[in-house]
This record gives C-alpha cells, sequence and structure tokens, in this order.
C-alpha cells in the first residue's frame, strides 16, 4: 500500500512514493537489493558486530594484551547482548506508543462531505476516477463533461491509472507532474499512462471549470482497494468512478477482461470513505468540438433508499446543464405488493421489528421528500420527465424497465440498493450474475438485456464510526449470493461493525 506522505526519487515527470514497509526481500534471484530492505540490513549489521568482536580479540591475544583492551576497542560479549536486547525493547515500547498518539483518523475529521447528496451546490465537487486501460477513457471523460461543471462549481478530477504491481516488493504511487511532449515511453506501462493523462489534460483544455490530476497507483490487486481509499481520503473526494470489471464485445455481449478488477470493485465497494459508482461502459458520446454542446437523455430508476437518493442527486447536477434531459421513473408498491418477511415466526413485540420498521418509514420519508423537492424546482423545466410505475414484484419491474424506449436514452443512473428489502425487486437477485451492482444493475449490465447504454451504479456512503469522538469512514454491508457465504460482513450499514472490512480474492 503506498503511503501519500512519503517521498522519494522525484523526476522531471514523476514524484515517486515509496511505502515504508519495505522489511523484507524477495530474494536476490528476484532482482532485489538486500541492503534495500531493513530485516536484511539488520541482520548485516549484526553479522559485522560478531564477526568484527570476535576478529579484534583473536588478533590482539597474541599480544597478551589485557582483556580491557580488546574491550574498549570492541563490544563484549554481555554489552553486546544488552544492546541487543535494549533495541528489541524499545522496538516493542515504542510501536504501541506511537499507535497510541498518532490517530490518523484525526486528520480528516473536517472531511465531511462524502456524498454528492450532501455536496454543497456552490463548492468544488471532487471526483476520484479510476482507469485500468486507455479504452476506459473516452466514456469517463464525456460522463464528467456531462457532470455540468461551472464556475460556481467546479470539478476536481483525480485521474488514477491502476497498474498491477510484478517484480517488486513494495507498492508505490507516481504523481504527474508537467509532461514532456515527445518523449519515447520506456515501457508498455508507461506508455499506456501517457496516454491516459494526455486524454485527460486535452480534456481540461478543452472544457472550462475542470481541473485534472493525473496519478498512477502500481499495488498488488489484493489491496489497490486501500492505495484508492487512501488517496479519496487524503484528497477529499465526494464520488469514486471505476469501471466494471466487464467490456462490451462486438456482438454486443459483455466479457469479462480481467477477473482480478472485478475483487478490486467489491473490496472498493465494501470499504470506500465516500460515494462511489461503477461504470459499466457502452459507450456515450461526448460534446462536439464546433459546436461544445453535450445533448444526452438520461433515465433514473428510483426504488428508494440512500443509494437510489445518491444516484438521483448525481443525475440532478447532470440535468442543469443545458444539454441534458433527464428521466426520473420512480416505482412504488401497488395494491399486490407483499412485503418480505422479517423473520420465521417473528414476534410483532419485538423490538428489534420496530425499530426496522421505523428505519423503513424514515427512509421512505427521506424520498419522499428528495423526490419532491426535485420535482417542485424542475417544474418548470421542458427537459425534466416524471414517471411513476407502479408494480407489485419483480417480474412486473423488469416488464415496466423493458416497455422504456430505451433507444432513446444514452445512460442509466441507478442505486445499487444494497441494504434494503424491497418487494419490487423480489426474486431478482437470485439470478444474479455480479450481486455487486444490486438487482437492477445487475439486470441492466446482463448481457441478455437489449440496450446499448452505459449503466452507472451508485453507492451513497452512510454513518461514520465513532470512536473516541473521531469520526472515521464506516463500513458498509453487502449481500452477495451463496459464492460470498462464508464471508463475515455487517449486516446493517447504518450500524458498522468493529470487524475488519471483507477482502476478496480474485480466484473467482
Amino acid at each position: 500500500m503506498a503511503d501519500l506522505s512519503t517521498v522519494g526519487n522525484k523526476t522531471e515527470d514523476t514524484i515517486v512514493c515509496y511505502a515504508p514497509t519495505m522489511i523484507t526481500t524477495n530474494g536476490v534471484w528476484q532482482g532485489d537489493n538486500p541492503l534495500d530492505y531493513s530485516l536484511p540490513l539488520f541482520i548485516l549489521q549484526l553479522t559485522l558486530v560478531v564477526v568484527t568482536t570476535r576478529l579484534l580479540v583473536f588478533l590482539l591475544k597474541p599480544f597478551r594484551q589485557p582483556r580491557v583492551i580488546a574491550e574498549i576497542l570492541v563490544l563484549d560479549d554481555e554489552a553486546f547482548a544488552t544492546m541487543v536486547i535494549g533495541a528489541v525493547v524499545m522496538t516493542g515500547v515504542i510501536t504501541p506508543i506511537v499507535t497510541h498518539i498518532y490517530r490518523p483518523a484525526r486528520r480528516f475529521l473536517p472531511y465531511k462531505r462524502r456524498t454528492i447528496q450532501k455536496s454543497k451546490p456552490d463548492a468544488e465537487l471532487r471526483v476520484l476516477v479510476c482507469v485500468h486501460t486507455p479504452r476506459n477513457v473516452p466514456t469517463i471523460i464525456n460522463l464528467l463533461e456531462a457532470s455540468n461543471p461551472t464556475k460556481k462549481s467546479p470539478i476536481c478530477v483525480y485521474v488514477l491509472h491502476l497498474v498491477e504491481l510484478t517484480g517488486r516488493a513494495s507498492a508505490m504511487l507516481i504523481v504527474h507532474n508537467t509532461r514532456k511532449t515527445g518523449r519515447l515511453a520506456l515501457s508498455r506501462t508507461q506508455a499506456q499512462s501517457d496516454h491516459i493523462i494526455n486524454a485527460f489534460e486535452n480534456f481540461e483544455q478543452h472544457i472550462v471549470c475542470v481541473s485534472i490530476q493525473p496519478l498512477t497507483a502500481i499495488s498488488p490487486y489484493s489491496t489497490m482497494h486501500e492505495d484508492i481509499c487512501n488517496l479519496a481520503e487524503d484528497k477529499r473526494v465526494a464520488f469514486i468512478i471505476i469501471p466494471f470489471h466487464k467490456q462490451q464485445t462486438v456482438d454486443g455481449g459483455m466479457e469479462a477482461t480481467n477477473p482480478a478488477f472485478r475483487s478490486v470493485n467489491q473490496n472498493l465497494l465494501a470499504n470506500a470513505p465516500c460515494s462511489i459508482g461503477i461504470l459499466v461502459d457502452r459507450g456515450l458520446s461526448g460534446s462536439t468540438r464546433a459546436a461544445n454542446q453535450v445533448s444526452h437523455h438520461i433515465a433514473v430508476l428510483f426504488f428508494g433508499g440512500p443509494d437510489d437518493r445518491e444516484a438521483l442527486a448525481y443525475a440532478w447536477r447532470m440535468s442543469e446543464h443545458e444539454g441534458i434531459c433527464l428521466t426520473l421513473m420512480r416505482f412504488i408498491p401497488g395494491e399486490d405488493a407483499v412485503e418480505p418477511a422479517t423473520g420465521p415466526r417473528a414476534d410483532p413485540s419485538d423490538p428489534r421489528i420496530l425499530t426496522v420498521e421505523t428505519d423503513n418509514d424514515r427512509e421512505g420519508q427521506h424520498d419522499d421528500d428528495y423526490v419532491k423537492e426535485i420535482r417542485m424546482k424542475k417544474s418548470n423545466d421542458e427537459s425534466f420527465f416524471y414517471i411513476e410505475k407502479e408494480v407489485n414484484n419483480g417480474e412486473e419491474t423488469v416488464a415496466a424497465i423493458r416497455s422504456m424506449d430505451i433507444s432513446v436514452h444514452d445512460l442509466f443512473i441507478v442505486g445499487r440498493g444494497q441494504g434494503k428489502i424491497s418487494p419490487l425487486t423480489a426474486g431478482l437477485t437470485d439470478w444474479s450474475e455480479c450481486p455487486e451492482l444490486g438487482a437492477i444493475g445487475d439486470l441492466l449490465a446482463s448481457s441478455d438485456f437489449a440496450a446499448n447504454v452505459s449503466v452507472l451504479v451508485v453507492q451513497q456512503y452512510i454513518g461514520l464510526l465513532q470512536e473516541d469522538g473521531v469520526g472515521t469512514p464506516g463500513t458498509p454491508t453487502h449481500e452477495f449470493d451463496e459464492n460470498y457465504s462464508s464471508i463475515q460482513v455487517p449486516t446493517n450499514r447504518m450500524s458498522p461493525s468493529h470487524r475488519e472490512p471483507p477482502v476478496f480474492n480474485s480466484t473467482h
């Protein structure tokens, strides 16, 4: 995991940040220099002290010099043992003391606006964009362009190129400075980074009120989410955009490019310190350089809950752009909708059930208030369309979505809906290929969904875990299918658990 506060080699174009965890080496045969690592260097120093001590004692013995002379020149066994024991004790004592005194969470205490919904409309919006390959760039740039950057609310974009760590013992973060044109790339990874950086720098020059800061994170896929989360914390980002692990093929289907990308997304969803969106890329047109105008038709499928409100907040911001048309389709339960059971043989007087019902009522009131607010402010906007669909179950929900004129829309924005049990999506999760997208997101991203429309699945950051009066990011819950049934995860997004967040491997 790269440490943002540690700056190492500085070149003309980049600042390379090495992690302070270079303890052990992979071995000389892997091309590592043992002297660059703390443990082999410490062992070498101890060996030199012992060898030098014995050698001097051996050389002075024929001259019949007093033992005190040898002790003056070198350390005796007792002094050497005392020194080693003292070093071990100091190491064991200092670590817990520093851990207790230094709390990194305190530096993030003023960082409160971790969602788009809670962000001020007249303040800068900070977005962290993750890119695996140059193929991810066009749709992300067009999405940022449609996000309505203005002088009143500019957008600061941190572009993070994610690269797998190979052949090194430590991860690193590269912060790119002003680049030189015409320089030849030394590797395929550097060539991809140059291509990505040039594309976003051209975007910055083309669009006003947008600032770009390119970075490259080189780390193992198993810990790559930690670098993303640390960067989001350090830069006080409100929204993270990361590509879906599948890409569209020539025949319109969806094909997985790298299974490890999926594990990165899953770990990021479980540990993100702010709101996050997974972008299913099926193309998104941009503005023409001559007209400098954007024309998009965006649809929001609203079922209720924090994730859906965050998706609607982002779509609302985009709809303020004069070239954006927004369709809000809200799904409400019909008379025949069956509420999911709270549990087998549930006692109606159980206070836990009453708490769940109270939370559901409160969430429903938040949904009504937020939709009402948007409808009032958009009442005179001819580019805003509001539709209510009354459905009773998941089957009717799918039929209602398929009945839409999908070809008209360029982008669907939906909430992940995690932690929300709704009769409107009942049964849809049983056949989900990618549970991390939620029931509706998985439906829209599936290969059998006859649509050539990009999808943005949004998860809102909820809650702060209070520890010694210091706010730290909470860990949202995730309900996955049987493949993840053995993973211990919290069951309530509003009350994060004190357990370590789940980490997914890229073996599936």
